[in-house]
């Protein structure tokens, strides 16, 4: 199960632990009546929602070299997304089901169960928590359309109050609390790391020494270290934060960029295209400049996996990957064969082309064919088994804009390729 990834069982066991506690202290008898049914079915969902909730404020903990063990951290965020959107379903229902479970006591019980005098501050703790996690998870599932991304960030700082409401109202009711101390000062100590100690223990102090200007809205940004070099690998990615008091947009914001250079270079380069205020700034970022970077992160090239021949297929700024491993090739005496397929609009939208094919002429292993949507057309498969006839038999890496994925993984599918052979990183709210 390729899919599975060593890290999701420690996720596994923390998530079965207090839904096992609830089932084996609180199985109901055969003979319980309907209301009791409900009331149980309630207290299982709410621990199962709060067991989620609490397990995606432990994946956004964020730390260098972790995410390897789930997949990468587009894939960990992707779960974290995913566990916290059914932690808040869990949630609804919890209150639903108990609130359903008081309409036959009467208008008057059921509103005193449900919302008790103020000295019974555990129930009430219990709806401040519901009422906080409306606030920053409803709009990150982008009910209301898609979020401003710092201000996504701020209301996510809502999350650690939640949660404390939300153990403040289960610790008191709870058969064996001890678990919930456990998951809750994991979880809270996550939130911690990721919003108050990381922007100070968990970056690095880089310096900008050149900006090379690859096309009018591209560039390649240098960076050397100013204390501890960074270790990484090919294909990873990093958060860089400016710290350029005369920035006209992101300073001091932290942004993920994919590392262009190889793990022996000196020197950090990413490939920055404009495609927001932010990026938009950093073209014109003058050397000198005070940079901090968190990471590395990422698993894009899947090490963990037996060694196999390799399909490249990059396009626009998503070329930025590829350069890294290409550049690492020259430093590498593995066996494993790389074909890059570069795509891009047309030549002059072939940012590295030049240099992808001089590493090319001097690494045997490494081949690389371009390709202009703008003369040839679409990519067929055709295309790909004329200049890579093996290509079907070769673990697939892509990276490129949305509409591009977005044809040519079921191009590959439809050539007989299976899902766990094709693999991809995208940046949606990391």
């Amino acid at each position: 199960m390729r899919w599975f990834k060593s890290g999701d069982g420690i996720l596994l066991i923390l998530g079965l632990t207090p839904v096992s506690i609830f089932l084996l202290n609180h199985w109901p008898a055969p003979s319980a009546d309907p209301l009791y049914w409900f009331r149980w079915c309630g207290r299982l969902v709410g621990v199962t929602g709060l067991t989620l909730l609490l397990l995606a404020a432990l994946m956004s903990l964020r730390l260098p070299r972790l995410d390897i063990y789930f997949g990468g951290l587009p894939r960990l965020w992707t779960l974290h997304r995913l566990v916290g959107f059914l932690g808040f379903v869990g949630i609804l229902l919890h209150a639903w089901l108990l609130g359903f479970a008081t309409v036959t006591q009467g208008r008057a019980l059921s509103l005193a169960g449900l919302f008790p005098e103020a000295s019974n501050w555990p129930i009430w703790a219990g709806w401040l928590a519901l009422a906080l996690m409306v606030v920053f998870l409803a709009p990150t599932f982008q009910f209301f359309g898609r979020l401003n991304y710092q201000r996504w960030k701020r209301l996510h700082l809502l999350s650690a109050p939640a949660l404390i409401l939300a153990l403040v109202h289960t610790l008191p009711l709870a058969a064996q609390p001890l678990v919930w101390w456990l998951m809750g000062a994991l979880s809270i100590g996550a939130i911690v790391w990721r919003k108050v100690l990381s922007p100070h223990l968990g970056r690095s102090a880089w310096e900008v020494t050149e900006v090379h200007q690859l096309k009018h809205d591209v560039v390649e940004i240098c960076l050397k270290p100013l204390g501890k070099p960074l270790r990484y690998m090919a294909g990873q990615f990093v958060y860089l934060t400016p710290k350029v008091s005369g920035l006209s947009a992101g300073n001091r914001e932290e942004h993920p960029y994919t590392l262009a250079s190889a793990p022996s270079d000196p020197l950090l380069r990413l490939g920055i295209k404009d495609l927001g205020d932010a990026s938009h700034a950093l073209q014109r970022v003058p050397p000198g400049s005070r940079i901090e970077i968190e990471g590395p992160y990422g698993d894009f090239y899947q090490r963990h996996y037996p060694a196999r021949n390799q399909l490249w297929l990059g396009g626009g700024i998503g070329i930025t990957p590829f350069v890294s491993g290409a550049r690492a090739m020259l430093d590498d005496n593995t066996d494993t064969s790389v074909h890059l397929f570069y795509l891009s609009q047309d030549e002059y939208r072939s940012y590295y082309l030049d240099e992808l094919q001089d590493i090319a002429g001097k690494q045997p292993r490494f081949d690389i064919t371009a390709h202009h949507f703008s003369v040839q057309g679409a990519v067929t498969e055709a295309f790909l088994e004329t200049h890579c006839p093996d290509f079907r038999e070769r673990e697939v890496y892509l990276c490129g804009p949305p509409g591009m994925m977005r044809h040519l993984i079921p191009l590959l599918k439809q050539a007989g390729l299976s899902g766990d052979a094709i693999h991809s990183e995208v940046f949606d709210f990391l």
